[in-house]
């Protein structure tokens, strides 16, 4: 099998809403106003598909520069640190397609749209509480390194904020 990144589509949605909500709560569970919304507001929205069958998505990342009108609190605790990043929102991969490589596939994509952007970093956030080791364990392999810790929604979700420079 060998895969491909591609734009997000308006008729992706349906697929990344269950994809989306399947990984809680590795990400925040969303509806599909809300979704919508994030990716219409998103600098960048990619797909990793099978080159088999394109119009299936079975991962996303959704991702925002510096500067963007976006309410996270994790985003906002990064815009204050720097001006000059590239922010990953939440990456999926489909379950039974992790342990493939297709979180390489979307990072590399990624780097690589930061480096277009001449931004120097790439920042995202794993959760500590409730745990997400794997997850932990594949961003340090890719480089990224803990810049700190923050306590969110209302006390029940611990993330680690970690950064790479690209």
């Amino acid at each position: 099998m060998t895969f491909s990144i591609r734009s997000l589509v308006r008729d992706d949605l349906p697929r990344l809403l269950a994809l989306n909500n399947a990984a809680v709560p590795a990400v925040n569970e969303l509806d599909a106003e809300a979704l919508a919304a994030l990716v219409e507001h998103s600098n960048l929205a990619i797909a990793v598909v099978d080159d088999d069958a394109t119009d299936s998505v079975i991962g996303f990342a959704i991702l925002f520069i510096a500067g963007a009108e976006y309410a996270s609190e994790n985003y906002h605790w990064f815009s204050s640190r720097s001006t000059d990043f590239l922010y990953v929102d939440r990456i999926v991969v489909a379950d039974g397609y992790r342990g493939q490589g297709l979180g390489q596939v979307l990072y590399d994509a990624i780097f690589g749209a930061a480096r277009r952007l001449k931004l120097t970093e790439v920042f995202c956030e794993v959760n500590l509480e409730p745990p997400n080791p794997g997850s932990l364990a594949f961003h340090d392999r890719l480089g990224f390194t803990e810049v700190g810790q923050l306590s969110t929604k209302e006390d029940t979700v611990v993330v680690s904020l970690l950064a790479v420079s690209v």
